[in-house]
């Protein structure tokens, strides 16, 4: 029996790289400035990677206002702007203003996940597991 095509065999193991930690950062990105009232908006300091979907958690020190946002996670309902999205949070009351500070520790967004929420094997083609924008991949190659 003869094939179409040339028999490739199994993948090289150089062709099929470990992922290693070092490598990847978690997606964590400093506020400039968050809208209050319905839904949350919240604009970051740099371009994010997040995707519409994401959870993420909100860090907001005292010195910023909002403080009643920290710790509080949210999914991302749409983006506005590769540094402004919006999270399905009601802050229309009991949430003061954010103001900038210029104290060390930064208000900041971090994106939340695990491998089970992430798309996980598809199919023969599709063998991924990821967190959408849960990482930024820092590797040097």
């Amino acid at each position: 029996m003869s094939f179409p095509y040339p028999y490739i065999g199994p993948i090289a193991l150089y062709n099929n790289l470990p992922i290693e930690s070092q490598f990847y950062q978690p997606s964590r990105f400093v506020i400039s400035a968050i809208d209050l009232g319905p839904t949350t908006t919240i604009t970051t300091t740099l371009d994010n990677n997040y995707v519409i979907g994401q959870e993420v958690r909100l860090l907001i020190p005292s010195s910023f206002g909002s403080y009643q946002l920290n710790e509080r996670t949210g999914f991302i309902l749409s983006i506005h702007s590769s540094t402004q999205f919006e999270l399905d949070i009601n802050t229309t009351v009991n949430v003061d203003a954010f103001i900038l500070s210029s104290a060390t520790t930064v208000a900041q967004c971090v994106a939340l996940g695990d491998v089970n929420s992430g798309q996980t094997n598809l199919g023969r083609t599709g063998n991924l597991t990821y967190v959408p924008g849960s990482f930024i991949n820092i590797s040097p190659l």
